[in-house]
């Protein structure tokens, strides 16, 4: 008693199930699935298809946003700190929407946003580095 013999018109996966069965060991799961063929010649470990390649190389959405040139670049203390009104998700997202109306829903809501953002919000209104948060670029 060897082993099993080839069963005619059978696969070797549901002939080895058979025979595991016939012998009174439990099936197992991988029994259920047809076996993969091995890597053929030619094609090395980790390569990608053509059409993977594509999927590979995807970039994010990401919006045009208008650059005002004549104006000077904010402070980077006011952008800090805007920066992190946005990361702080207890006013809500902010995705969208722009910074002013984020802080005009938390007030609305009664979050308390901190006062200075709204100061530096309504001082700076014209700056769209002020005004959009930090992923007003990307598309919902």
């Amino acid at each position: 008693m060897g082993g099993s013999r080839p069963v005619p018109g059978v696969s070797g996966t549901v002939a080895s199930s058979m025979s595991r069965r016939a012998m009174g060991q439990p099936r197992r799961i991988t029994d259920s699935f047809p076996r993969r063929r091995q890597r053929g010649p030619g094609r090395p470990p980790g390569r990608l298809k053509d059409k993977d390649k594509d999927k590979a190389q995807v970039k994010p959405k990401v919006r045009d946003c208008p650059r005002a040139t004549s104006q000077r670049p904010p402070d980077p203390a006011l952008l800090e700190m805007l920066r992190r009104f946005d990361l702080c998700w207890e006013y809500g997202p902010c995705t969208g929407i722009t910074r002013l109306q984020r802080w005009e829903r938390a007030q609305a809501l009664g979050l308390s946003p901190p006062g200075p953002v709204r100061d530096a919000l309504l001082e700076h209104r014209d700056n769209p580095d002020v005004t959009y948060s930090l992923w007003h670029e990307y598309e919902l």
